[in-house]
């Protein structure tokens, strides 16, 4: 039970004619300073309906409370102050993370129901660049979250597998291309081709239309188009998987948008089946203006397909196959629009599960301030700024642990890290400039920061050979260890927020003040001193350790043993 539990079930007692458990916990705060205790009441809400001053309300409170799990009780002005009893919630905080060990903070609120969710989604010949990232990492920790909140996680890789610019691509091979040259490195020439096809189009209007007219020829079912589509998407895979090996994430599915191409008939049949198409200027449409959204093209005049005939029909082949409670779609805040207007033509299409659908925005990753781009070859390939901080974080513990057994697997675990820390520390929905000499530092709020801090903890416990033992009544009341043990109890909290939130950083945020936390208590206090206190000491490393460990699994990070 957390803090804020014990002392809204404490003021319940007295306040049960006036306000629910919920209410109660909803006016509670936290002092500006520890001098007025852990939790803070305000009574000012109270002060209508009892008629009294705030002061005096907050006076005939303290003398209704219970004070058997406070250390003491006290009014400041129109707030009553709850100091909580040190030795009571480390003994319980501490010996219930003994007892669970990494299930701590898990809990039961998604019953095994099941939550797709669909991240990362790179197109095909195109490389993965740090635009790329953040989907795939905020994804990633998404789907670790929801599981220690008891959902089943399902990763979907919605692969951008097809589309007009695979028309311009095949014009662009047909007349720029050669198999050698794609053989030899294929992203890196199909990339140049694309970017060459969009420089020449802008004073050449037919390659636009070239490019329609081969990508009608793959919707059809041509042999040329579809060997040279499928060869694009093999040679492209290859090259993704380098990337998520480095990253250590991989996925339940690899359906991409031409999984959908047989499955998105029904979907028009159904629209014309609840008198929902409309035919404007010879292109299919659903009317959204109720919603006050544009209306949802679901069919060009040529006949093509576009993205929302495909993610309906996406929506509905996961509702059939996962039955799921959430659908999570991670994809990028320009988007919102389109996952306004899907939700919509599922509602009117009668299916209440629409609701159930979350798209997760965010930002933008910048470069000196500018957006990263395609189509003008303005990119950051993210293999390569993975490899970078790998190096970085080498040169780092070369310098500071040279001896260190494992120095390449600990690199790899360190500046990989670093990376999809920093990604995820930021709020979700801003941008952040990218900067990797930042990123791979060893100290400040970063990756290597917190690890840093799990490997302290490590050395410690292996120093004074600690195991944990059942039953013991390990138990701390001095200043120092308090502010560890408060955020180690808050930690179950910490996590049902993220899941609540779709935001990775209050786990991040977390693991960053617990890691500043303990490696203060580490200043202050002689951890190893031969007193009645050195087991309890151990048992709040061994907890740092434990929980420091779970913040950063749940980030998608490792957490070495030494660096």
């Amino acid at each position: 039970m957390n803090e804020r539990t014990v002392v809204a079930q404490a003021l319940s007692q007295a306040l049960s004619d006036y306000l629910t458990l919920e209410e109660i916990l909803n006016l509670l705060e936290n002092p500006k300073t520890t001098q007025h205790g852990d939790v803070a009441f305000p009574v000012f809400s109270l002060a209508k309906v009892l008629r009294k001053a705030p002061q005096a309300i907050a006076a005939d409170l303290v003398a209704d409370i219970p004070d058997e799990a406070f250390e003491k009780v006290e009014v400041v002005g129109p707030y009553i102050n709850f100091f909580l009893d040190k030795g009571q919630v480390s003994h319980a905080t501490l010996t219930e993370i003994a007892e669970k060990g990494s299930d701590f903070g898990k809990n039961n609120t998604g019953q095994n129901q099941q939550v797709p969710i669909d991240m990362s989604s790179p197109n095909i010949a195109k490389p993965m660049s740090m635009g790329h990232l953040r989907s795939t990492v905020i994804g990633n920790s998404l789907a670790e979250i929801m599981n220690k909140n008891g959902y089943q996680s399902i990763r979907i890789n919605h692969l951008g597998d097809w589309g007009t610019q695979f028309g311009k691509l095949m014009v662009a091979y047909k007349k720029w291309g050669s198999e050698e040259a794609v053989k030899k490195a294929p992203i890196q020439e199909l990339l140049r081709l694309y970017v060459k096809f969009h420089e020449d189009a802008e004073t050449d209007a037919t390659l636009e239309v070239e490019g329609r007219a081969w990508f009608k020829k793959l919707e059809d079912g041509d042999e040329e188009a579809t060997a040279l589509w499928e060869w694009f998407r093999d040679e492209s895979l290859k090259e993704f998987q380098h990337v998520y090996d480095l990253l250590k994430i991989s996925f339940d599915s690899y359906n991409g948008e031409a999984f959908y191409n047989d499955k998105m008939q029904p979907v028009i049949d159904l629209l014309q089946e609840k008198n929902l198409l409309i035919s404007s200027q010879g292109a299919d449409i659903v009317d959204l203006e109720k919603y006050d959204l544009n209306p949802a093209l679901i069919r060009k005049s040529d006949g093509a397909t576009l993205y929302i005939t495909r993610d309906l029909a996406a929506a509905l082949y996961r509702k059939e196959n996962y039955n799921f409670a959430q659908a999570l779609y991670v994809v990028g805040n320009e988007q919102s629009g389109h996952f306004k207007q899907l939700k919509a033509v599922l509602n009117e299409l009668g299916f209440e599960w629409a609701n159930d659908i979350h798209h997760i925005p965010f930002g933008l990753i910048t470069k000196d301030g500018k957006k990263l781009s395609t189509r003008k070859g303005k990119i950051v390939l993210l293999e390569e700024v993975l490899n970078e901080a790998i190096g970085l974080a080498k040169a780092q513990i070369e310098a500071k642990n040279p001896d260190l057994a494992n120095k390449e697997e600990v690199a790899h675990q360190v500046g990989v890290g670093a990376v999809i820390f920093h990604d995820l520390k930021n709020d979700r929905l801003n941008n952040f400039d990218f900067s990797l000499e930042e990123v791979v530092r060893f100290e400040g709020e970063t990756g290597p920061y917190v690890q840093y801090t799990h490997t302290r903890c490590a050395s410690i416990l292996r120093k004074a050979n600690f195991e944990m033992e059942a039953g013991a009544n390990y138990s701390l009341n001095d200043p120092e260890s308090w502010e560890v043990i408060k955020l180690l109890q808050a930690f179950p909290a910490t996590v049902a927020r993220a899941g609540d939130k779709y935001e990775p950083s209050i786990i991040a945020k977390h693991a960053i003040q617990l890691a500043q936390a303990f490696n203060k208590y580490y200043a202050h206090v002689k951890i190893l001193n031969e007193d009645s206190d050195l087991s309890s000491r151990l048992a709040l490393v061994h907890a740092v350790k434990i929980v420091l460990k779970e913040d950063l699994r749940l980030l998608g990070l490792e957490a070495p043993e030494e660096m």
